[in-house]
């Protein structure tokens, strides 16, 4: 009977650990200086003990800004969040909340919750949270979405409209979701287009991706640093479709396909009427 008894427990356990699950705002949020903003993530574990949140800002690494053990009343909390009491988490049941008061622009960055149960580490996808000024400059990514066959190649547009492209710029390209993070960075390789009639001007940056493979299908964002603040576009998805993937290919497919199995019964039955007549003879 005990035997029987520890075999179910390892069962219940394995059962809940598979089931385990990790969910967290993605994608990018918008705020503005002195606004208060809430990033959201979720779990679904009863083994989960350990849970955290990271930051990274662009062209940098991850930063440790809370742990937390389920049984302490209260975060372990790092050296930068104690200089930033702005930070804070809301820990209950089934939820880990980031809350941070009065954004500033050197806010803008990607953070990421994770839990640890059974010697195992989990990290939502992240999310950027992209921190404006109240009179904000606008930014234009194109095209919205891109549908790109195996092999081809596709070009991302960004247009930043300011009254001047003056001082360093930096220019960073990366994929939501992605490992590998950041896939391109320019320095002052802007080119300035005049507005008629206008003081103002617009920058634009480009990103070419070539020979391309289902791998690099996504959502791209470019990320525009300079002054010390942070511009986001809106995003390109871009899909990868193969030609096995057309309707009008799959029809094709499925005609010749067709065609090949009725010459194959042909020459089935063409082969046992010979056989036949072979005997009779």
């Amino acid at each position: 009977m005990l035997p029987y008894m520890i075999l179910c427990g390892l069962f219940y356990l394995s059962a809940v650990t598979e089931s385990s699950v990790l969910t967290q705002d993605t994608g990018v949020i918008s705020a503005t200086v002195w606004d208060n903003v809430t990033l959201h993530c979720f779990y679904d574990s009863q083994v989960a003990m350990h849970f955290s949140w990271y930051r990274q800002t662009l062209g940098e690494g991850p930063q440790g800004l809370f742990t937390i053990y389920k049984y302490d009343k209260s975060p372990n909390v790092s050296h930068w969040s104690e200089k930033n009491p702005r930070f804070s988490v809301d820990m209950k049941e089934g939820t880990n909340h980031l809350h941070i008061s009065n954004v500033q622009l050197s806010d803008s960055a990607s953070y990421f919750c994770g839990i640890s149960h059974s010697h195992k580490i989990e990290f939502g996808e992240g999310v950027f949270l992209s921190v404006k000024e109240v009179n904000h400059k606008e930014i234009i990514q194109e095209p919205s979405s891109e549908t790109i066959r195996p092999g081809g190649s596709v070009m991302f547009n960004c247009t930043v409209q300011t009254v001047t492209c003056g001082g360093e710029r930096r220019v960073y390209w990366f994929r939501h979701g992605s490992r590998q993070g950041i896939v391109q960075t320019h320095v002052d390789q802007s080119k300035h287009i005049p507005m008629a009639q206008s003081p103002s001007q617009s920058c634009a940056y480009h990103f070419q991706k070539m020979n391309l493979s289902s791998s690099d299908a996504g959502t791209y964002y470019c990320a525009v640093a300079s002054c010390g603040e942070i511009l986001f576009g809106s995003g390109s998805k871009l899909l990868i479709k193969d030609d096995a993937e057309d309707p009008m290919a799959q029809i094709q497919i499925f005609v010749w396909l067709s065609i090949t199995r009725f010459g194959i019964l042909l020459l089935f039955l063409a082969i046992c009427l010979l056989v036949y007549i072979s005997k009779r003879w």
